[in-house]
């Protein structure tokens, strides 16, 4: 895993991906995190992150940039076999990040997130833009903080 990363060019990374409609908030966060950490694992999870975008397949629930980045989360610290007990650390920096993002706007609901504003619109994209580069930043921070921690 490359930790040689740059956190600013990780949040414009995501931001751009989201903001060229080449991928919506959770796709841009998992590719971003996927190259930026250079992680061995195939294109096909950024394919599992196209059913969270517009909160959960369009229904405004859970903000599709947080589920992104505990997807991200998940790649890093998650387990593949039962019982590991890295499900633990996985879980722990995940409410980590949920709580980050929690704090800063309040809720996590695409819904009320984007109350008063047409789903398209400039405003709209605009926060959706800047919430898809925080989350690929935050969870970069913590991918990074973590790895420190193991040295």
């Amino acid at each position: 895993m490359n930790l040689d990363v740059d956190l600013e060019k990780i949040r414009l990374a995501a931001e751009e991906y989201y903001r060229s409609g080449d991928f919506y908030c959770s796709e841009a966060v998992v590719k971003t995190i996927k190259d930026a950490f250079n992680l061995s694992v195939s294109d096909e999870v950024i394919a599992m992150a196209s059913g969270f975008p517009v909160g959960i397949g369009g229904a405004k629930c859970t903000c599709g940039a947080v589920t992104g980045g505990v997807m991200s989360l998940g790649l890093v610290f998650g387990r593949i076999a039962p019982k590991d007990k890295k499900v633990d650390k996985a879980m722990k920096v995940s409410r980590e990040l949920h709580d980050i993002f929690k704090k800063r706007h309040k809720c996590l609901c695409c819904r009320t997130l984007n109350r008063y504003m047409i789903m398209g619109s400039s405003r709209q994209m605009k926060q959706c833009i800047a919430f898809t580069g925080e989350m690929a930043q935050e969870a970069a921070r913590i991918i990074l903080r973590e790895q420190d921690k193991s040295k």
